[in-house]
């Protein structure tokens, strides 16, 4: 089975949170915060830190983790182990915009549209938005399907 690890960062400023519409690739047409791959030789932190940049254009200032959300899911028809580290941050310098990749939007904390994200969006993002660090597993089928989960928050 592929492994791989990953990073998703959340903005959440003034009473709002950042989603960007994924526009090609994994996820293409769903709202999700920014992140992607760690690469060798690259720490969680340089990772969000670079997918941040290349994504939308900023660079966090004041990030820290939330959790640890781990996958079984198929991720180019291959059945594959992801762990992804969750950070928020509410600073950063640069101006948002869009690229190639993700069409950076603004929501209100009570009115994220989780019918446009991932399906384990909405069990594991209240729990953070309380304050809560989170810890959880998903699986999902073939069809990406949300079969089975567990979460745990923590208040850490």
């Amino acid at each position: 089975m592929n492994k791989l690890e990953t990073t998703l960062l959340l903005i959440i400023q003034d009473g709002k949170i950042l989603l960007a519409e994924k526009m090609r690739g994994f996820g293409k047409g769903l709202l999700n915060g920014i992140g992607g791959k760690v690469e060798q030789n690259e720490t969680t932190i340089e990772a969000m830190l670079r997918e941040t940049m290349e994504e939308i254009g900023v660079v966090p200032t004041d990030y820290h983790s939330v959790g640890k959300l781990y996958f079984k899911e198929y991720v180019k028809n291959e059945l594959t182990d992801v762990c992804m580290t969750v950070f928020i941050a509410s600073l950063y310098d640069g101006i948002v915009s869009a690229s190639e990749e993700m069409s950076p939007h603004w929501f209100d904390l009570d009115k994220i549209p989780y019918d446009k994200m991932f399906p384990d969006d909405a069990i594991w993002l209240p729990l953070v938005l309380e304050g809560k660090k989170v810890y959880g597993n998903f699986e999902y089928d073939e069809q990406f399907n949300l079969i089975k989960y567990a979460v745990t928050p923590s208040q850490e």
